[in-house]
């Protein structure tokens, strides 16, 4: 008889107390300061002592040498749950699939899924040289370095494929900014119009300076716990509906045009019951906008190719027709390291507990948020998403 394997779903598990410590352009501090502060705002958020949280996931570029081990040395943790996710901006995804795993069967009660870093000339150069030994090889000896070359280089062969222009991508990036106006968390406080986006210096082409997210130093967190356990401490919260995740995904494509999420989707949409029809408010990865228009083809709202008409025909501000990083994402909040993984977790906790302010998404219950990380030069390895839901009033 074949064997069949029967996956357990997410059921039992609720996340709660989202934090975002404060963004600074440049700091001096380390990255441990960052997720100190992160760890102390989800203890005062939660109103539990330091010693409740029995889980620890870290994400974090400028934490090395030191890994999640050392930050509880350093915060006077002591959890019996502990995991190191090294994956960029799929780290918030793949915390959270982690974390409910150990919730689900006993291992933790409340886990704090942190990512943090900090940002200064040097601690971004280091970053870079050391981010991936096949992006250095492959693009150094051309003078070629960082990631601005690499999805100039991604940018320029979608828009080859599938005929987007450069006002498609500026269409996201000129949303977001009006989105980022109402965050008080986010960086950019200057409104963006398309003229000015179209105008903007090159950075590498097709490339301009809008399209690129600013490095910053801050870092974002929430907690994860049993909706039971959320209800006796009072903490509004919301209920994990369905997760995936996948690495290496499509190796074959000569160029990055697709990611992980086509090949999960079906399953993510299957746990949660739903459909991209019924998903109130997106959270997309956003490190440049040609990902965050794949997201839109490959979870499923538009066909393969299609992205850049469907930005043509859409409101993607929070109270638009389809609310799309409502905080206004990396692109216009900033980009601090790995905690850009954690953003759109944050961000839909709080559009989903009535904690988003000015530009909270007018009825919400669901939010889907995706996650992408670790590009080594033509594609990225790592991509999840999850579906999140609002928790009925009990």
């Amino acid at each position: 008889m074949a064997h069949i394997q029967r996956r357990k779903g997410y059921e039992g598990v609720a996340l709660a107390v989202p934090v975002t410590v404060p963004y600074e352009r440049y700091s001096t501090r380390g990255a441990h300061w960052f997720l100190g502060q992160a760890v102390r705002a989800l203890v005062q958020g939660a109103g539990i002592d330091k010693a409740q949280i029995d889980g620890l996931t870290v994400s974090s570029f400028s934490l090395v040498p030191d890994t999640a081990v050392g930050v509880t040395q350093h915060l006077g943790l002591s959890p019996r749950w502990l995991d190191h996710i090294p994956t960029g901006g799929a780290s918030g995804v793949m915390a959270l699939r982690r974390a409910a795993r150990a919730v689900q069967c006993g291992d933790a009660d409340i886990v704090a899924c942190v990512a943090g870093d900090t940002n200064h000339v040097d601690s971004f150069r280091q970053t870079l040289g050391a981010f991936s030994d096949f992006a250095r090889d492959a693009s150094y000896p051309y003078g070629a370095g960082g990631p601005n070359s690499m999805f100039a280089f991604i940018t320029a062969h979608y828009m080859r494929s599938y005929g987007a222009r450069r006002e498609d991508f500026g269409r996201i990036a000129v949303a977001q900014r009006h989105n980022a106006l109402a965050n008080p968390n986010a960086l950019f406080k200057k409104p963006l119009g398309l003229d000015e986006y179209m105008a903007a210096r090159p950075i590498s082409d097709p490339i301009h300076l809008f399209d690129c997210v600013m490095p910053c130093a801050g870092a974002e967190a929430f907690l994860v716990m049993a909706p039971e356990r959320a209800r006796d401490l009072g903490l509004p919260h919301v209920l994990l509906r369905g997760a995936i995740e996948r690495h290496n995904a499509f190796a074959d494509d000569p160029v990055m045009v697709r990611g992980g999420w086509a090949m999960d989707r079906d399953d993510l949409y299957a746990q949660a019951g739903l459909q991209p029809q019924d998903i109130d408010l997106l959270q997309t990865y956003d490190d440049y906008p040609v990902i965050t228009m794949m997201q839109f083809e490959d979870l499923g709202f538009c066909a393969k190719g299609e992205g850049p008409e469907f930005v043509r025909a859409r409101d993607l501000t929070f109270a638009g027709d389809f609310p799309q990083n409502t905080s206004g994402g990396q692109l216009s909040s900033g980009q601090a390291g790995a905690a850009g993984g954690f953003i759109g977790m944050t961000e839909t906790i709080r559009q989903l507990t009535g904690q988003a302010g000015a530009r909270s998404v007018a009825g919400a219950r669901t939010g889907l948020v995706g996650g992408f990380g670790m590009v080594t030069y033509d594609r990225c390895l790592c991509t999840g998403a999850v579906i999140l839901e609002k928790a009925d009033a009990s």
